[in-house]
Order: C-alpha cells, then sequence, then structure tokens
C-alpha cells in the first residue's frame, strides 16, 4: 500500500438524466483546410448533445475561414483565432477555458480519432466510476498500421510516466482524453505544444483523478498526409514527463 495514496477527487454532480449532459468538444486546428470541415460534421453527427469549440491556432491556409463559415452556419460554437501561433497545448488550454459543457473532450481536427466513440469514453464517467477517461490505442481497437518507431517512442513515454504516476496506463499520449469540466477547468495547466498530453496525464493523477482507460479506433496519418508531430517533439515530450512530474510536482491544483 502506498504511503501517501493520492486523494480522491470530488466534483459536482452531473446531471441525473444523461440527455441534460453536455459534451464540450475542444478541436484545436493548425493548418488543416483538408479534414477540419469533415471532423465538425462527424462530431455533429454524435447522437448526444455536444457544444463544439474550435481554437484556429493562426493558421496559414483557409482553415479559419472555413471555421468561421461553420459558425455562421450554427455547426460550430464557439470559434477562437489565435492572434500567432502557439502551439497544440496552449489552443487546448484557449478551448478549455471557453468550454461551458459538463464533460470535455479533446478532438484533433485531421480524422485520426473518430468522434463516434465518445460514447465509450463517456460511459464510465455517466456511471461514476471515473473522473477522466483515456482512449487507449494500443488495447483492443481497430487501427490503421503505420510507424513502428512512433509506437516504440509512445509506449516508453508512456511507461516512464507511469513509473512517476503510478498509474497503469496503457497510452498515455493519446489525444482522446475526456475530462469531468470542473475538474479539468481547476487544473493549472501551462503547456503550449504537444507537451499538454504528458501534462494533463501528470495533473489528473496529482489531482487525485478516478481515471479509466477504453479501447478506441485509430487511424494515423502520414507526414504526406499532414502530420506534423516528429522525433523532436518526442524528446521535449521525455522532458515533460520528467518536468512534470518531478519539478513541478508541488503546484497547487484547485480542489472542489
Amino acid at each position: 500500500m502506498l504511503k501517501n495514496p493520492k486523494p480522491a477527487y470530488v466534483g459536482e454532480a452531473l446531471p441525473a438524466d444523461w440527455n441534460d449532459l453536455v459534451v464540450t468538444a475542444v478541436v484545436p486546428a493548425y493548418n488543416e483546410e483538408e479534414t477540419v470541415e469533415a471532423a465538425i460534421r462527424r462530431i455533429r453527427e454524435v447522437p448526444l448533445r455536444v457544444e463544439i469549440v474550435t481554437v484556429n491556432d493562426a493558421s496559414l491556409d483557409k482553415t479559419g475561414e472555413i471555421l468561421d463559415r461553420m459558425k455562421r452556419d450554427g455547426l460550430v460554437d464557439t470559434v477562437i483565432h489565435q492572434p500567432q501561433n502557439r502551439g497544440k497545448g496552449a489552443a487546448v488550454r484557449t478551448g478549455i477555458a471557453a468550454a461551458t459543457g459538463h464533460v470535455i473532450v479533446i478532438q484533433d481536427a485531421d480524422l485520426e480519432y473518430d468522434p463516434r466513440e465518445y460514447h465509450l469514453l463517456l460511459d464510465p464517467i455517466l456511471q461514476n466510476k471515473a473522473d477522466a477517461v483515456f482512449g487507449s490505442r494500443f488495447q483492443a481497437g481497430p487501427r490503421r498500421v503505420l510507424y513502428f518507431w512512433h509506437m516504440v517512442g509512445n509506449r516508453l513515454l508512456t511507461l516512464l510516466s507511469n513509473m512517476l504516476t503510478d498509474l497503469n496506463l496503457t497510452d498515455m499520449e493519446t489525444c482522446y482524453k475526456m475530462v469531468r469540466a470542473d475538474l479539468l477547468q481547476s487544473l493549472p495547466l501551462v503547456s503550449n505544444r504537444f507537451g499538454i498530453e504528458v501534462e494533463l496525464t501528470a495533473r489528473l493523477a496529482r489531482a487525485g483523478a478516478r481515471m479509466w482507460e477504453v479501447p478506441i479506433s485509430y487511424s494515423g496519418r502520414t507526414y504526406a498526409e499532414g502530420k506534423k508531430i516528429n522525433w523532436k517533439d518526442g524528446a521535449a515530450a521525455l522532458w515533460h514527463v520528467i518536468r512534470f512530474n518531478i519539478f513541478t510536482r508541488h503546484t497547487k491544483i484547485a480542489r472542489h
């Protein structure tokens, strides 16, 4: 038994009727004119009450124009344009701050993750078993076969993160993280780039959140198709695992 067990997170009660529950999908987007509209339309097809908050990270293509048009057409609830490119983490943090739903999910605009699987993530939360649910690409879900070394890197980062957080996740780097809004908006997030995945995991563990994993499908992109993360981001993630689990260990987290 741990000498200092993590305190349990105690949040606000969710609506008794799941039909009254609102899921906010935070959609960070940078130069995604080829996929962002299809991604948002897929979200709109989900049979849930979904608020869509999009953050255009100073895209150089027509991403911002597409989002503005979809806002006028009623397909997007909120469009935020970052004045300069700051990275995925900064865009996610901006979207989280603007969310008004009961639960928040991060949804990349690149079609790698399928919004039709929101119910898989939401189910443990609705059953009051979890405060945060990670969608794992390395459990039983179907996935596109792509880069071996990306898989190795993800698993090494997950292993190191697990060693420092005392969690047993299989996919710490997954984009699909669904979290109670009151909890997520209480976390003192600071990451600007892809370190946001590492930071979210560390902050949730430290907050004593009840965490679950569920298998999801994954249709990864090639670099020719627009994939942006590279080996430099992997190296940075290694630093962030150490940074957010050791050097920021005593950062205060708001409690409810």
